[in-house]
């Protein structure tokens, strides 16, 4: 498997520091609020990443953190008139609500910045020991230039970085590049006791904190969005570096832009999406493909045009599992020797996904070959194809599109219900009640099911 590194620029043969075992970290959600579908790129990629690797073999621990305390949160508590910890927690469940919807599963440990004080101060006070950190005023500042390789990772020139530099009033700073790793406490701000008097962490010590912590003093993987290579990741990287003295990710991986009918996404435009507000519209599902339809790298496009498109292809996958399913209750038959050649290609289509997946996680090919798949399933299913045929292919759709995270959500009462309908009408049927069985349908129809009678039995689909 090969994948693009932001440190060095190339496609990397992915080789882990312990065989079959994948050490990950993601940056996680400041929990402020519900997140937007720029966020859900970052959480669904590299939750794909995760299930792919395991799908491979490998042995993966997944890091990804909430950062639960920042100035934010706290703009957000004193808005709302609650405490930061109360804002923290119902986000945290808001997120969970989001991202089950989305398919992305939880991650190994989710920790919180707040829970890994102890571990942060540690990380400062040895910088400070070792000369690449100083208190101000009951500030610490990291010492930025101390860092001979600052800027690897986002390939600036140090010179560049100066000139964009912004020191704000109450900063005393050595440096106009050097960054906060501790912040003295203000009036009515959460805050806990460290040597430097009471204060919180800066923003980028918490996520070095947790990958030490959790994960080691060198990881296998980074990832996250591209507006975090600088400063986040870099900050990270020199803090992390000079603390142990040894490489801190051997990999990172960033994923690429969601512009909004080609304009950047933001409040001030009015094209600013939350998850929730699109989901409430077009479901959840849809918004995962529209996701893993393109190049992770890639800057992608949303527009309602795109989501319908999403929606619509969704729907083919499900129908597809759907169709292929009906059709096995009454097959019969062995594999026929003129299949032979098209399960031969249905197995191609594993083959080929792999090949995409392995060159730069490249989900938009891998999703090229699901819908190859779908089509040759539905060409057997429609051709009256040996229950064999269907079994086999329906196998590695099932591989697949499970692994993708296109999977219809398991049946409950309310399909139980349906099912029941559709028995006492195709009974009425029978009998020639046919106006009771007209009234069943209507009533199905009413609950936003729709029904279809085929050869093989009466199928049924929500609106």
């Amino acid at each position: 498997m090969k994948i693009y590194n932001t440190l060095t620029r190339e496609k990397e043969e992915f080789i882990t520091l312990e065989p079959g075992k994948v050490k990950m970290y993601a940056c996680g959600p400041t929990v402020y609020n519900y997140f937007h579908i720029g966020n859900a790129r970052c959480f669904v990629v590299f939750d794909m990443l995760r299930r792919y690797l395991r799908w491979r073999g490998y042995d993966v621990t997944f890091v990804q953190n909430f950062t639960d305390v920042d100035d934010k949160m706290i703009k957000r508590a004193n808005e709302e008139g609650t405490t930061v910890p109360d804002v923290a927690e119902r986000y945290i469940r808001e997120y969970y609500s989001d991202a089950k919807g989305l398919g992305v599963e939880p991650a190994t440990i989710h920790p919180r910045a707040t829970e890994n004080i102890d571990t942060i101060i540690d990380i400062v006070s040895t910088l400070i020991e070792r000369g690449y950190a100083y208190e101000s005023n009951g500030d610490v500042y990291f010492r930025t230039k101390a860092f001979k390789e600052y800027g690897k990772l986002s390939h600036m020139p140090i010179d560049d970085l100066e000139s964009g530099a912004r020191i704000d009033v109450s900063e005393v700073k050595e440096d106009p590049l050097d960054f906060a790793l501790w912040k003295a406490a203000k009036p009515d701000e959460p805050h806990w006791t460290s040597p430097w008097g009471e204060g919180r962490p800066g923003w980028h010590i918490e996520c070095s904190a947790m990958v030490r912590r959790y994960l080691g003093e060198t990881i296998d993987l980074h990832c996250g969005g591209q507006d975090l290579t600088f400063p986040h990741h870099e900050n990270e990287i020199a803090q992390s570096e000079c603390c142990t003295g040894k490489p801190f990710a051997r990999y990172w991986m960033h994923n690429g832009y969601i512009n909004v009918d080609n304009k950047k996404m933001s409040k001030s435009l009015g094209n600013f999406f939350t998850v929730r507000d699109v989901a409430e519209k077009y479901g959840y599902l849809p918004i995962r493909h529209f996701i893993l339809s393109a190049h992770y790298r890639s800057p992608v496009n949303y527009s309602t045009d795109i989501i319908e498109q999403s929606k619509a292809a969704v729907e083919r996958i499900l129908t597809c599992a759907d169709n292929a399913a009906f059709y096995l209750k009454g097959a019969e038959g062995a594999l026929r020797e003129e299949e032979k050649a098209v399960l031969e290609t249905m197995e191609s289509r594993r083959a080929a996904f792999i090949e995409a997946m392995d060159d730069d996680f490249n989900t938009a090919d891998g999703m090229a070959a699901l819908y190859e798949l779908v089509r040759d399933l539905n060409s057997a299913v429609a051709s009256g194809a040996s229950k064999e045929l269907v079994e086999k292919g329906k196998a590695i759709f099932d591989d697949l599109a499970g692994l993708l995270g296109f999977v219809k959500e398991e049946s409950g009462e309310y399909d139980s219900w349906i099912l029941e309908k559709i028995a006492l009408r195709t009974a009425a049927k029978r009998a020639k009640n046919y106006a009771e069985a007209d009234a069943i349908r209507a009533e199905l129809l009413e609950a936003g099911i729709i029904l279809e009678d085929t050869a093989a039995g009466t199928k049924y689909k929500r609106k």
